[in-house]
């Protein structure tokens, strides 16, 4: 049968995705759900229905008094959660104790004690849950709380503490699990049942579990919804009362369970692999005569699902059965149009279906999602009263389809409840039951059936069946969703929350608000408008929405049919010179273009150019300079299908990669150009001409944001972009010169990197290098610099990183897994940021490793044409050989290397590569960082951390790291005792966003400061531009600028993270002056106050210097922290800069032997008397600090609980 007359529903959901929030609801509360007469009788009725159930304290159950005490707005509550999260899965005592004592010494406690009427929640307050019945509690334990707190706390390794709280944690878990086995299941249904003999109840059975990770996992799921199906079959045939499949008991099926990448992405696999599946269940269901509900999943599963669905309606072998059911989320905003679309396809289909209603499950998750994405707006609404009349409206739906579709009302808002019954009135609707949570709801329930107009209501339980382990998820999502001061099952029993305001018509509610979205959280275009450099947030795409798949597939295809151009411009005008090939790294047949290198006539052009327009660039101003920016942004977003295309044929890159690569760029475009126009930001003299040389992993984004920002700044810019690239930065170049930008300030010059360099680093018309690639080259320019004459050339390098990541024995496995294939796979292993080393504790290292391997099996390596992919090429044929090369010597020292399965021949097609995981026994054996996606894992004792530590600093590399775990302080702790430029706490270690994650490291890893950062920009401004006169510094105005230079700063991002830009001392700052002027005595109490070592060069000042200085600082001591070493002693002396007075007669010198060393680059930064004004202090500060980025995912915490607790 054809599905044609369902297809203007489908275009209509798929419409609603992302619909304006505000128009929406205004449609939506213009014709009401149900009419005022009838919502003033539901407001009435559930007032009493509250009332009864507070009034009953005897049957309150534990979520109630939990809940009641324990919110999620209190440090307790939270620390709760993150026990109950995490402890169970917890193998060694180690880390226990660890985790159970950082909790409970985290909440006051003694606070709560005596004040719930429930014995489990007072036990609660004297020990983290410690119950009488499992520890006899002493009465001075509740006579003197913060004595015996303290000493519990002292003795937390003592076992009988460690077993209470576990076992507390497991009789927490259930009262929301009816069984660990189906069967411990029935035993526990026929309970409740017998308790309850006149009432209607059924249960639908889930069976515990997140999305599959591995095609294991997926068939261990599917054996276990098989054996359920059967045991619930014969169970339901002894407990229904009549033939009707409504009055069966049923089971729910999550179709992520049933495939490892239940994603549109894999949406081919899923059609031949997931279908067959739950078919096979639902034939099951139907020869049991009982219902199968696809259970709720994310918003961009949902088009999937009803794809699924719909082909399951019109299945030849599921006619004359009743009980193919659908969960349907009523905060999406697509919920209503889904009503009506399932009604459709009942009639359409000609059979009866179940559609269980419920508010939703994924909400925070949502709202991140579409916040990191930059989607348009949200697929859900902001506001729980939106959320609740759209419930309204599907119910409405549904009832009135009531031949059609039997409807499930889950909910435990007693307004709901007394809602619906009002809209049965109305509809004279009388085939439907109500669904609560096994563990929920109880008392709302039990008062429902008392009275005598609602006796005869149907009740369904959803009740979860599983091992605590498996309840971990299920219960922290359950705890964030009622705990929120929101939820109205959180204040439901709190006679502190005054009935009238518990229990309000809703759609007066919304009607008094100014504007129908939450005023707290922010449209995802305007996540970043409220902080201190607003911009805005970078236009993304939805590939779960086939409009957008679409558009970018077709731009993609589209550029394969074209021939790519790379082309040397240079004041605009392409130049003549040697064409070269431009290779396709994904298919060695595609001869995708040519590319001209520039000729040596062209680059001596550039220069000439670019020197002589510096001026007139510098006197457009900051403003002037911005807008030729923000258009350039404007031009790069309108033009992202295009760009696309170019960089997934050029560079290999993956769709999802080559989106994240344009907005990267848009974003450092917005963000310098709106911090150049900031009223903190100073306009210093620009440095001059500033080379910008760029990589080709990310041939765009890191292209434009050294060029943005010495733009920004003022400078005129030469940039080289890598060979392997040439077309997009070229499309980038034409489409900067059509937003406005002189032709004379930017220049493009393509070729070899040696060739070009070669001319260019030894001109004096060359200022400033700002340099992004390997550590090897960036010592070679730093050297081709320092060989100079006259003054020192900044340079700016971002380099490599051996990554890390340490992952103890709280961590959540699952995470953990899906983080390091991220962070060691995405983008072929093809970033500074990757994952390179992983550190795994022993005791859960065997099944961490196992689980990594068999989802690695779902992994697909492949043409980065098509959006199956996820992994591209290797960059070209050299550094595939590098990597085969690495893996042969691992093998030969003793490695175990596993590879991932890849498809036959595709390695002879293009530059492709099957992913490794090697485990070594030190990290030693590393010699250099393995470029591509290889991840190398160490296992480590837990009492070993700080050999861990210890390891990962000797590489001499600091870019990024990674750590999960659940206890806090162990992830403090790693975090200030290493040196990464980006540490990222339970996520992982890629993708950081302008602004909010700002990108850089120290040691061989680069010079900083951060992409991104707020000191980025300073540093394409000259340090010794000519000024007048400043104040003397005092040691107050020093004191006061190292505090604020090293007073953390939290920048904005998405909900969820918190992101702290910390700062930590440079190290030995190196000091060569002839005497101790005023200004070189203020520079070095300044280093001093900030915690550096002061290494006098040359000329021996120390002493003078330590007397000058000793008037200038607040902390006396500071002054031995200023040493003297000779010239000839400098180079060994482990200098992160050397400050060289600019006329000095050794400084050249100086500068060439330090450029010398092979290690981590030493800088010479020349200085003046003038260095310190205000004018130039910005530009020079940075060197006396290393900027550190700590990126924290609260919702490992406990869940999201700043999103739920917002105040609307």
């Amino acid at each position: 049968m054809s599905a044609e007359p369902l297809l203007p529903l489908r275009t209509e959901i798929a419409a609603l995705k992302h619909c304006d929030e505000h128009d929406f609801i205004a449609k939506m509360i213009a014709d009401p759900a149900l009419p005022l007469e009838q919502r003033k009788g539901a407001i009435d009725l559930a007032k009493l229905l509250v009332a009864d159930c507070r009034a009953d304290t005897d049957n309150q159950s534990l979520l109630d008094s939990f809940l009641l005490e324990f919110g999620l707005s209190n440090k307790e509550g939270v620390a709760l959660m993150c026990l109950a999260e995490a402890l169970l899965r917890v193998p060694d005592s180690v880390n226990m104790d660890r985790l159970i004592a950082e909790k409970i010494s985290s909440g006051d406690w003694y606070g709560h004690a005596g004040h719930s009427s429930s014995l489990f929640v007072n036990a609660a307050t004297w020990g983290m849950i410690l119950t009488g019945k499992m520890v006899q509690l002493d009465p001075d334990i509740t006579q003197r709380p913060a004595s015996w707190i303290k000493e519990l706390t002292s003795s937390l390794s003592e076992p009988i503490v460690r077993s209470a709280v576990m076992q507390a944690m497991r009789i927490m878990g259930g009262q929301y699990v009816l069984g660990r086995s189906i069967d411990e299941g029935f035993k526990q249904a026929n309970k409740v049942r017998s308790s309850e003999p006149k009432s209607r109840i059924r249960y639908s059975y889930d069976m515990l579990g997140e999305a599959a990770r591995t095609k294991k996992d997926a068939e261990r799921y599917f054996k276990s919804y098989m054996d359920a199906l059967e045991k619930i079959g014969h169970a339901s045939s002894q407990t229904r009362i009549s033939d009707s499949v409504a009055d069966a008991d049923g089971i729910s099926v999550k179709l992520s369970a049933l495939h490892p990448r239940y994603e549109v992405a894999q949406k081919v696999s899923v059609q031949k692999h997931l279908y067959s599946k739950i078919k096979h269940l639902c034939v099951m269901a139907k020869q049991h005569n009982i219902g199968l509900s696809i259970d709720a999943e994310e918003a961009a599963r949902l088009e999937m699902s009803l794809d699924i669905f719909e082909r399951l309606a019109k299945e030849p072998e599921l006619r004359g059965w009743d009980g193919l059911g659908f969960v349907l989320q009523a905060y999406q905003k697509r919920a209503p149009s889904v009503a009506r679309w399932l009604v459709e396809v009942s009639k359409h289909y000609d059979r009866k279906l179940m559609v269980r209603l419920v508010k939703g499950a994924y909400w925070d998750a949502e709202i991140k999602h579409a916040q990191e994405q930059g989607l348009s707006d949200y697929p859900v609404f902001t506001i729980k009263a939106h959320t609740d009349a759209s419930y309204m409206a599907c119910a409405k739906i549904l009832m009135n389809a009531s031949d059609l579709i039997f409807s499930q009302f889950a909910t435990h808002n007693a307004q709901t409840v007394t809602a619906l019954i009002q809209l049965a009135d109305l509809l004279d609707c009388k085939d439907f039951e109500f669904q609560r949570l096994h563990g929920m709801g109880d008392l709302l329930y039990h008062h429902l059936l008392q009275h005598p107009d609602h006796a005869d209501k149907a009740i369904r339980i959803y009740a979860p069946i599983g091992k605590h382990e498996d309840l971990l998820p299920y219960l922290v999502r359950r705890l964030l969703e009622n705990g929120a001061n929101s939820s109205f099952v959180n204040r439901f029993l709190d006679d502190n929350t005054p009935l009238d305001e518990l229990v309000k018509d809703v759609i007066d509610d919304i009607a008094r608000r100014p504007k129908y979205r939450h005023p707290k959280i922010p449209m995802p275009i305007d996540l970043y408008q409220s902080e201190s450099i607003p911009r805005i947030n970078s236009k993304g795409f939805d590939l779960d929405d086939d409009v957008d798949l679409n558009l970018l597939l077709n731009a993609i295809e589209q550029q394969r049919n074209e021939t790519l151009v790379g082309k040397t411009i240079v004041g605009g005008n392409p130049q003549e010179g040697e064409q070269v090939a431009i290779r396709n790294p994904s298919d060695n047949t595609d001869n995708a273009g040519e590319v001209t290198f520039a000729s040596a006539e062209a680059i001596k052009e550039s220069l000439m150019a670019a020197h002589g327009y510096q001026q007139h660039w510098q006197d457009f101003g900051a403003s002037g300079r911005g807008a030729i920016l923000e258009a350039w942004a404007d031009a790069l977003e309108a033009n992202t299908p295009e760009l696309i295309g170019i960089i997934s044929r050029e560079a290999g890159r993956t769709l999802a990669d080559a989106i994240d690569e344009v907005r990267e760029a848009v974003d450092f475009c917005r963000h310098y150009s709106n911090q150049a126009q900031s009223p903190d930001y100073i306009n210093g003299q620009a440095l001059g001409t500033v080379f910008c040389v760029s990589p080709w992993n990310f041939p765009l984004a890191i292209f434009v944001g050294p060029i943005s920002a010495a733009l920004a700044a003022g400078n005129c810019v030469i940039a080289k972009p890598a060979e392997q690239t040439p077309a997009i930065a070229t499309r980038a170049i034409e489409l900067l010169l059509q937003a406005g930008c002189p032709s004379s300030a930017i220049h493009l010059l393509q070729g070899l990197g040696a060739t070009i360099g070669n001319q260019v680093l030894g001109d004096a018309r060359i200022n400033g290098v700002a340099f992004t690639g390997s550590t090897k080259t960036a010592q070679v320019i730093h050297h081709a610099l320092a060989q100079r004459e006259g003054p020192s050339v900044p340079l700016l390098a971002e380099t490599g990183g051996q990554n890390c990541m340490i992952v103890d024995s709280t961590a959540l496995p699952e995470q953990v897994v899906d983080d390091v294939i991220r962070s060691s796979f995405h983008s072929a292993g093809q970033r500074c940021s990757a994952l390179r080393v992983l550190y795994v504790q022993d005791e859960i290292a065997d099944k961490l490793i196992t689980m990594l391997k068999d989802a690695c099996e779902s992994v697909y390596v492949g043409d980065t044409r098509f959006f199956s992919s996820d992994i591209g090429p290797i960059i070209d044929q050299r550094a595939r050989d590098n990597l085969d090369a690495h893996l042969l010597k691992m093998k030969e020292v003793g490695a175990s290397v596993h590879r991932i399965d890849i498809p036959e021949g595709i390695q002879q097609q293009g530059n492709f590569f099957a992913p490794a995981i090697v485990e070594i026994d030190n990290i030693s054996v590393l010699e250099q960082e393995v470029f591509g996606p290889v991840v190398h894992i160490i296992r480590y004792k837990a009492n070993a951390l700080n050999d861990v530590i210890a390891q990962i600093n000797s590489t001499g590399f600091g870019l990024t790291l990674g750590v999960h775990s659940r206890i806090e302080t162990i992830a403090e702790y790693v975090f200030n005792k290493t040196h990464a430029g980006n540490t990222y706490i339970n996520r992982n270690v890629i993708g950081a966003v302008v602004g909010a994650n700002p990108f850089g490291g120290s040691g061989l890893s680069g010079t900083g400061p951060k992409a991104g950062g707020p000191a980025y920009l300073s540093r394409f401004q000259s340090t010794t531009a000519d000024r007048d006169a400043y104040p003397e510094m005092t040691a107050d105005i020093i004191r006061a600028k190292a505090n604020d230079l090293t007073e953390s700063k939290v920048l904005p991002g998405p909900t969820g993270e918190e992101n702290i830009l910390s700062y930590s001392a440079a190290g030995a700052i190196g000091i060569l002056a002839s005497q101790a002027s005023r200004s070189i005595s203020e520079l070095t109490a300044l280093a001093c106050e900030l915690g550096n070592e002061v290494v006098v060069v040359d000329t021996d000042i120390s002493a003078s210097l330590r007397e000058s200085v000793q008037e200038l600082i607040t902390t006396p001591e500071a002054v031995n922290l200023i040493s003297y070493c000779s010239a000839d002693q400098a180079r060994t002396a482990g200098l992160s800069v050397l400050l060289a007075q600019a006329d000095h007669p050794r400084k050249e010198e100086l500068r060439k032997a330090l450029a010398q060393n092979e290690g981590a680059i030493t800088l010479t930064i020349d200085i003046n008397e003038f260095s310190l004004h205000p004018d130039n202090i910005s530009s020079l500060l940075p060197h006396l600090y290393e900027e550190r980025t700590k990126t924290d995912n609260l919702i490992a915490r406990g869940g999201n609980t700043q999103l739920f607790n917002l105040d609307e």
